[in-house]
């Protein structure tokens, strides 16, 4: 039971303070279990973020079940995978149940850039050492910049990821023969459910999914409302898929909350509960070994990616600037400092510097 113990401290922890988005996820997540605390090597933790990448649901929730399995077997999963996603869907809700009493949202994205550019030194220093296990050779290298170069020119990264995907395994190949009304909760369920089932690529491919369901074809929202739950899903630490738990409660109270959460997760934990352990098979055949090299040379292209848009709000002000020199300051005087820890001073940082800045 130590084992379970330490996966829900872990995870528990990562979920109260785990923002900046599915990349920011993923390099806190690298941090902890390969660099810290040596749960797995380079090499595996990579293949896994290949591994997620090809199926649907929220990858860095995925990598977090994922993680669970491999240090705890079965009850390690669902530990990990509950213990993240627990603490995001908790705030959601209360912020959903203040939204139900007319409280006005609100505007807290200044308190915010400070944890940005805290994120963009945790995904910078992912890329570094995830970079040479990914883009192992010419080939691969090319099919992570070419990802790049799609995710930067606008497509989806579900796009994106698919592209690259293909053209390594057939780069590799060919070089080698020489690749708010009260709604019914089961409706509700399917719905989230369904979204949960078919969600590839990162969480924030789930705005044109809810868009398409619930204001769109139901009707169940507007879109303002639609536009707040997305605000409130990525200001709260943890996954973006939270955004359901709002949802769900603006739609049925308490159990539209609890079966929309419950919905849009569950296919991740049987995804990866069957997945997992085909992945030292994928990796022993030659042409699954070749497409999952290209996957995640494919992943880390998407990855680097992120750095653009955190980068514009980090460095929106002086502030955000000041913050991202404080905190590399940091990660370079300690370079095996708790990544969470990082967090938690960019955070403290930026309230004091915006409450200095208001009181001036």
């Amino acid at each position: 039971m130590d084992k379970i113990k330490e996966i829900f401290k872990l995870f528990f922890s990562l979920g109260l303070f785990a923002f900046g988005g599915p990349a920011a996820h993923i390099a806190m997540l690298h941090k902890e279990v390969v660099d810290k605390r040596k749960w797995m090597d380079e090499k595996h933790f990579l293949d896994l973020v290949g591994a997620t990448s090809l199926i649907p649901g929220p990858n860095s929730t995925e990598m977090v079940i994922h993680s669970g399995f491999y240090r705890g077997g079965i009850l390690g999963l669902f530990t990990a995978g509950i213990s993240f996603i627990l603490p995001a869907c908790f705030i959601t809700y209360i912020l959903a149940y203040l939204y139900q009493l007319s409280f006005q949202v609100p505007n807290i994205d200044q308190y915010f850039i400070g944890i940005k550019a805290a994120v963009l030194i945790l995904i910078w220093n992912a890329l570094k050492k995830l970079w040479k296990k990914a883009a192992k050779s010419f080939e691969l290298s090319i099919v992570a910049f070419l990802v790049f170069t799609i995710s930067f020119l606008g497509y989806s990264e579900a796009l994106s990821l698919f592209f690259g995907t293909l053209i390594g395994f057939a780069i590799i190949k060919l070089k080698a023969y020489r690749s708010l009304t009260s709604i019914e909760p089961f409706s509700i369920f399917t719905i989230f459910l369904k979204i949960g089932s078919i969600l590839f690529g990162s969480g924030y491919v789930l705005i044109a999914y809810l868009q398409d369901e619930l204001v769109e074809n139901k009707m169940w929202l507007t879109s303002a409302q639609l536009a707040d739950a997305i605000a409130i899903g990525q200001f709260t630490p943890g996954p973006v898929l939270s955004t359901s738990t709002f949802i769900g409660y603006l739609l049925a109270n308490e159990l539209g909350a609890i079966i929309a959460t419950i919905g849009i997760f569950l296919p991740s934990f049987l995804f990866v509960l069957i997945l997992n352990p085909l992945i030292p098979k994928m990796r022993s055949s030659k042409n699954f070994s070749i497409l999952l090299d290209s996957v995640n040379a494919s992943a880390i292209g998407i990855m680097a990616y992120a750095l653009i848009p955190i980068s514009k709000v980090a460095f929106i002000n002086w502030i955000g600037i000041t913050i991202f020199i404080c905190c590399t300051f940091i990660i370079w005087k300690f370079p095996k400092l708790n990544s969470i820890t990082l967090v938690l001073f960019a955070s403290t940082m930026n309230i004091i510097l915006v409450s200095l800045s208001n009181i001036t």
